[in-house]
């Protein structure tokens, strides 16, 4: 792919799960911070092995899912579109986000039309165009918004199942042909839409998709995953990639796992018009 070796992550020092605002979040199962704290550093040090170069966002107190900075905003050509998240507890982590990219020479880009988004969280890229989720996290018109005030084209896919919440709980871009897609988060209208995008698909089941396989991170040719049963292992190896599995269940109790956990800073887009199809 043109992006994927440049990353932001932000450490756990304060994660932990003390709300519900996904059906994936029990504010009464105990996080293990030790434990998180060795995963993200496996995470780390596997993206770093695979070739991939990773910026660190320091923690804030009283933000524990801060550490999710897929969900920080957009960031391609430079410029840093910033997120508007939806639920309060976690709209203080935008402005540390917006301060360390303008510390690190990126351009600020808001969106002003009512209506979140949440970020890269919500929006991937797809070649050189980004595939942005709404009807769960993210409203259509911020995506509207966004591709006016960038040139970006952007193909909006409504998502409608609670468990499925973003785009990156259901699709992993591998190569300008090859996508993992987990359907059950889409909505039947727009599953159509999705896989005409792309030439080869490799399609979850469900039991697949409830492991978070599609929340995955590819540098280069290394597919660095959650979790993979011998089926995708197989596909993806016919494909010319190899998989790494890095355990992140600690993170998996918030509703988040490899993908969440990463923000891609390299991302290079086409400008030139608009909402896609």
């Amino acid at each position: 792919m043109h992006w994927g070796k440049r990353y932001l992550m932000c450490p756990p020092d304060y994660f932990d799960v003390t709300y519900a605002i996904n059906p994936w979040m029990d504010a009464d199962v105990p996080v293990d911070r030790d434990l998180a704290t060795r995963q993200w550093t496996t995470l780390k040090t596997a993206l770093e092995s695979a070739g991939a170069t990773v910026k660190v966002l320091p923690a804030q107190p009283e933000l524990p899912d801060m550490v999710f900075t897929a969900n920080h905003g957009v960031v391609a050509n430079g410029q840093f579109v910033p997120a508007r998240l939806a639920h309060e507890q976690r709209q203080p982590e935008s402005d540390h986000a917006i301060r360390w990219m303008e510390q690190h020479a990126f351009g600020i880009t808001p969106v002003t039309t009512p209506g979140t988004h949440e970020g890269a969280g919500d929006c991937l890229p797809w070649r050189r165009e980004l595939i942005a989720g709404y009807g769960q996290r993210s409203d259509r018109r911020s995506w509207e918004d966004t591709a006016a005030k960038t040139g970006w084209t952007i193909h909006p896919i409504r998502l409608t199942d609670p468990r499925f919440y973003h785009i990156d709980l259901v699709l992993c871009p591998l190569d300008d042909d090859h996508a993992i897609v987990a359907p059950t988060g889409v909505a039947p209208d727009d599953l159509p839409l999705l896989l005409e995008l792309i030439a080869q698909p490799l399609v979850l089941t469900p039991r697949e998709e409830l492991a978070f396989m599609m929340n995955s991170v590819v540098v280069g040719s290394t597919v660095v995953m959650p979790a993979c049963s011998n089926r995708v292992r197989d596909r993806l190896s016919e494909w010319g990639f190899s998989v790494v599995v890095v355990d992140v269940s600690e993170f998996i109790k918030a509703g988040g796992a490899v993908r969440c956990l990463t923000l891609s800073l390299d991302v290079e887009l086409d400008t030139r018009s608009g909402l896609g199809a």
